[in-house]
């Protein structure tokens, strides 16, 4: 299990009661593999670049692994707010692909005929509860990364935040691009009002 996997899990079983935008999750899913790869010692932070180690654990996720495999392994690295946005292009989709082909994630109809409305279903299995057993006991990155993308914990004044600097750097990172996302989703929806309102004027 990954916080990457993790995180999905809560977004796709919490989603009925917060929405998650896909661009948004596909940005904190890339900065939650950058905290497992922080964490298993494959990278480490010089600033906000990501420095690859020459002999990184490997990974034994396989997406945690294409991660580990996109990185930048040649000077000047790759900054976080880079990473995110190119490695989170579409992650989400990917999440979820691989949930369903390893079985934890199904397809239910809803209606009696077979072309009905689609809903996604997550099996009851160990992943599963080990993300929500994460989730009940307030665990900091995970909260951190669920309320990047409008999902908030039930927070505490005196809770625990992560330890690690480099980990609190790309949180940190996440908030802003997430933020951006949501600037340029602004920007774009004035604009499109604006473009409208000149085809209706007299």
């Amino acid at each position: 299990m990954t916080t990457a996997k993790d995180l999905f899990i809560i977004a796709l079983d919490l989603g009925s009661k917060h929405s998650v935008g896909q661009g948004d999750l596909s940005l904190a899913l890339a900065g939650a593999e950058l905290v497992d790869l922080i964490g298993a010692r494959a990278v480490a932070l010089d600033g906000d670049r990501i420095v690859p180690a020459e002999q990184g654990q490997p990974a034994d996720d396989h997406l945690l692994g294409e991660a580990s495999a996109a990185l930048t392994r040649q000077a000047p690295h790759e900054r976080v707010e880079d990473w995110l946005w190119r490695r989170g292009r579409d992650l989400a989709a990917s999440y979820q692909a691989a949930l369903e082909e390893s079985g934890e994630l199904t397809r239910e109809h809803r209606g009696r005929l077979s072309f009905g409305a689609e809903r996604l279903e997550l099996a009851d299995t160990p992943s599963r509860r080990r993300a929500l057993n994460r989730w009940e006991a307030e665990e900091p990155v995970l909260v951190a990364l669920a309320a990047a993308v409008g999902i908030p914990g039930e927070q505490t004044e005196d809770e625990p935040a992560p330890d690690d600097e480099a980990v609190t750097t790309v949180l940190a990172v996440v908030n802003d691009a997430v933020m951006e996302l949501e600037a340029v989703r602004q920007r774009r929806s004035i604009e499109s009002s604006a473009f409208a309102n000149v085809w209706r004027a007299p």
